[in-house]
């Protein structure tokens, strides 16, 4: 997956398990994506912050300080299309 792509699924499915902290799945997808930054892109110490109509993630690559940058809207549209389908608003405990 290209490094990207990886890093802005990390941050929707973050940005769901925020919103979700009992839904096991989420909290699963999250260390897979984690999991894939670290190993397949050398990324460290990975955390995002909302700052107005954006989302800013901020990482460790190959011992530099990065950022990426994605608008709110999309980063926060699978958690609004998970609370808009009745059967994913079962959570999953563990």
């Amino acid at each position: 997956m290209q490094f990207k792509d990886c890093l802005f699924n990390w941050l929707q499915i973050q940005i769901v398990q925020d919103a979700r902290p009992s839904d096991r799945s989420a909290r699963e997808t999250v260390q897979f994506f984690e999991e894939m930054l670290r190993e397949d892109h050398g990324v460290e110490q990975l955390e995002k912050q909302k700052e107005g109509d954006q989302y800013v993630v901020r990482y460790q690559q190959s011992g530099e300080e990065k950022e990426e940058k994605f608008p709110k809207v999309f980063a926060e549209k699978l958690l609004r299309d998970i609370l808009a389908e009745p059967k994913y608003n079962q959570t999953s405990e563990d």
